[in-house]
């Protein structure tokens, strides 16, 4: 049987909105840290199947979440496409050589990194219950060419932004091969087990809206599309952070099932102008979460009162942060289950 939080995303509304949190398996977990100081480095720690199910399965005994998101990073993607990476302690993710740098081309695709993903993926749905739900996911091309160009991540993410102005043939290229594998790459994460899939546009909102139209919605509808060919009964949740007025767009443009809202949407408002019936995702704020206080009981309300007539997966509004206490974890899932 299908757990609340699958059920969710088919349509499906609960009498109690089901839970997870982005980055719910992490570094705010001292049991996480435990392992990786055990283990060594983040990327090794991906690529060894047994410790990634481990770290996806964590938060599920110790909170009782209605999902388990696969322990990754989204640069899983152009790492296999063959571009170098690596994560320096305190610096983030650095990819070399960059796409300003050398051509798509020049890479020597090393497809075979996703198959310790796809263990993970198999390991973890033998350790967790039937109604918990599997959720596999991938980065959205734009997001993912961001760091492919720039070779790290940036502000304003500046780099890509001017290359699709100066040369949108270019950029239409770097953004078709991402979604092709990216659509391999979650393809075989729904082989192996995932139930559900996320599609994670961390830098959607930097665009303006003709932009956004051909760079976020479009590729993403490709994805979408794609997917639902061979695994039409697999819910798609589309997380376009930033996206502000150009959700409800990307909502009826992408062929989603789902849509997350980052914190800073008006949960009313996001009601109010979405398709009707549509699941959604979110939008609690993850520095409200670490903040904690009689704030985070007085949100939860006002987010659970918003969508009462619509699916309605309780999440935040992007990852949970590191410095988060487990005492917040666990005030914020009293206010929600009561």
């Amino acid at each position: 049987m299908p757990g609340p939080l699958l059920d969710t995303l088919k349509g499906v509304r609960q009498p109690q909105a089901p839970v997870w949190l982005m980055r719910q398996a992490g570094r705010y977990l001292p049991e996480y840290r435990a392992l990786r100081a055990e283990k060594g480095g983040f990327l090794e720690l991906v690529y060894d199947s047994e410790a990634a199910a481990e770290i996806t399965v964590q938060p599920i005994r110790r909170f009782g979440f209605d999902g388990a998101i696969l322990f990754s990073d989204i640069l899983i993607v152009p790492h296999a496409m063959g571009q170098g990476l690596t994560f320096a302690a305190g610096e983030g993710p650095h990819l070399a050589p960059t796409l300003l740098e050398v051509g798509l081309d020049s890479f020597t695709p090393a497809f075979e990194r996703f198959e310790p993903v796809y263990e993970t993926v198999r390991l973890t749905r033998q350790q967790i219950g039937p109604d918990v739900t599997m959720l596999g996911f991938a980065g959205s091309p734009w997001t993912v060419a961001t760091y492919m160009i720039a070779g790290e991540g940036s502000k304003d993410q500046g780099p890509a932004r001017l290359l699709a102005y100066r040369d949108p043939a270019h950029m239409q290229a770097i953004i078709d091969a991402i979604v092709e594998v990216s659509v391999t790459y979650l393809r075989g994460q729904i082989d192996a087990g995932a139930e559900a899939v996320q599609l994670f546009d961390s830098w959607a909102g930097s665009l303006a809206p003709d932009q956004f139209e051909k760079w976020v919605i479009a590729p993403n509808a490709a994805i979408t599309a794609k997917l639902k060919e061979t695994h039409p009964d697999t819910p798609v949740i589309g997380f376009p952070k930033g996206a502000g007025a150009k959700l409800p767009a990307y909502a009826r443009e992408t062929g989603v099932d789902a849509v997350g809202l980052d914190e800073t949407l008006d949960p009313v408002w996001a009601h109010q102008s979405l398709p009707a019936g549509m699941p959604v995702q979110g939008n609690f704020d993850p520095l409200l979460l670490e903040a904690g206080g009689p704030a985070v009981a007085a949100r939860v309300k006002t987010i659970i009162a918003a969508f009462e007539d619509r699916p309605h997966v309780f999440n935040l509004g992007h990852g949970i942060g590191q410095h988060t206490p487990i005492a917040h974890v666990e005030e914020l899932l009293a206010a929600l289950r009561g």
